[in-house]
């Protein structure tokens, strides 16, 4: 689907049915076309060391569930700038 739509950037739930969120992930940055779109990784997964895994698989950042609302909408500003209003 990203690679259809080429999307800004990718909120990526890292607990998915069929593929996890790093092993998508690692997908999409393998992909040159896909490289460059900024992943933030969602997850419940809030445990010691699960940042730096996440960053490790190629997301460029990282937020824990339960979302603070505040807290993504920096990151989307963040990683999006000027394009969001």
């Amino acid at each position: 689907m990203a690679g259809k739509i080429k999307p800004g950037l990718i909120l990526m739930d890292m607990q998915l049915p069929e593929m996890s969120g790093l092993e998508a992930t690692k997908l999409i940055k393998s992909d040159p076309d896909l490289a460059g779109i900024p992943i933030v990784a969602l997850t419940a997964n809030a445990m010691r060391g699960d940042r730096e895994i996440t960053l490790a698989a190629g997301c460029d950042d990282y937020i824990s569930k339960p979302l603070d609302p505040d807290e993504l909408h920096e990151i989307v500003l963040k990683w999006l700038g000027e394009t969001v209003s």
